[in-house]
């Protein structure tokens, strides 16, 4: 069980404290907010409308020869609706960064983005992460930059609130790409892709590319020296790296979120790929990616569509042993939230805010001990095959 110290628990409340306070602001604020798309027009002039118009996309049409799908009647409801939308691969953006790696033709300064997939409600998971991990700052004197990738709230009682807190949250700290599409689970992989169009668009000169959710625990410092000390430049060269599954079967129960039907995906298992809670990518790769996926139907499991990409692009992923994203099995009698435990790990899932809070100060203390053994310490992969280096 994951024990919180009681020297941090001052902190912590002054963290709720805080979130609280702003989240009390924008419930006031929302009272007299309109629609999203109003909101954002409000933010431009006529000219810029016109613009924008011009270069919006038609909204996309659902497949009218849909029920012409085999077993199609069958299929559970939201996979009903992937497959009716998924050729619809252009949503304008509501929200955007695009000066966040200086602009296309300065990009090549921006050494390491992190790209962190998040849900428009998410809120103090995204405030926590700026307070930690995804602080941009400089690492021996290279660029590290920060985005979070969001669609819009799905219809509810507290949509307008939601999307006035996403506003206020890109007014704020500028870290914000938010295209206009439901933010579900079966629209990661588009979510993914869009992602990748946005490198193409506004950073193709990064070098080197993190990519994961908003409830993992990233040593920044740890990444910054892997990827340092590979030696290679990231515009020119391959890299692919997380925890790598292979032999992966399809789960075909209907009642999981996970489900693919034997039509959508008729194979014994997936092509090699890694698990998507954090994934750590060059330039080249995540261009080459996106290339791949021009050629590729949108796929309901977005890990496993990027194996598929890699595939097309005659690439490979490969496994790294510092990355747990099915996180980590302790013995019973192990405290679990010690930090010499995550002292050489990269990237670690999952972490609720707290967590992530305490676990980031526990690691800036300089005379952290760490004498014991890891032992009784070993990667819950769910029955995953995983390749070790």
């Amino acid at each position: 069980m994951i024990i919180m110290r009681r020297k941090f628990y001052k902190v912590f409340v002054c963290l709720v404290v805080s979130t609280l306070i702003f989240r009390f602001a924008v419930l006031r604020i929302s009272k007299n907010t309109t629609s999203v798309s109003e909101e954002y027009e409000a933010m431009v002039t006529s000219d810029d409308l016109r613009t924008l118009t011009k270069k919006m996309p038609v909204p996309c049409q659902e497949n009218s020869s849909i029920n012409e799908y085999p077993k199609f009647s069958e299929q559970p409801h939201v996979m009903k609706d992937f497959l009716t939308y998924r050729h619809c691969k252009n949503f304008p953006q509501l929200l955007n960064s695009p000066m966040k790696c200086g602009g296309p033709d300065n990009s090549e300064d921006v050494f390491l983005l992190l790209a962190i997939k998040s849900s428009p409600v998410n809120y103090e998971r995204r405030e926590v992460i700026r307070k930690t991990w995804g602080t941009e700052e400089l690492y021996n004197k290279v660029k590290v930059r920060k985005l979070f990738l969001i669609g819009i709230p799905t219809p509810q009682k507290e949509q307008k609130r939601i999307s006035s807190l996403v506003k206020i949250e890109s007014q704020t700290y500028g870290d914000i790409v938010q295209w206009d599409f439901y933010d579900t689970f079966y629209n990661l992989t588009l979510k993914q892709v869009l992602f990748h169009q946005w490198i193409e668009d506004r950073c193709p000169g990064v070098q080197f590319i993190f990519n994961g959710d908003d409830d993992v625990f990233v040593n920044t410092f740890n990444v910054f020296s892997y990827l340092h000390d590979l030696g290679i430049n990231g515009r020119e060269n391959h890299l692919f790296v997380g925890a790598l599954n292979i032999g992966m079967p399809p789960i075909r129960e209907k009642n999981s979120k996970y489900y693919v039907s034997e039509e959508l995906f008729p194979g014994d298992t997936f092509l090699p790929y890694c698990g998507g809670g954090g994934i750590l990518m060059s330039g080249f790769t995540c261009r080459a990616i996106f290339k791949a996926s021009q050629h590729i139907p949108l796929f309901p499991i977005d890990d496993a569509y990027l194996g598929m990409c890699l595939d097309k692009a005659g690439l490979k992923p490969e496994n790294h042993e510092g990355i747990r994203t099915f996180g980590i099995h302790f013995a019973d009698n192990v405290d679990s939230f010690d930090p010499c435990y995550y002292r050489d790990m990269l990237v670690v899932h999952r972490f609720v805010p707290y967590e992530m809070l305490v676990m980031w100060k526990a690691l800036q203390v300089t005379k952290l001990k760490c004498t014991r053994n890891k032992v009784g310490i070993e990667q819950a992969h769910q029955g995953a095959k995983i390749k070790s280096q």
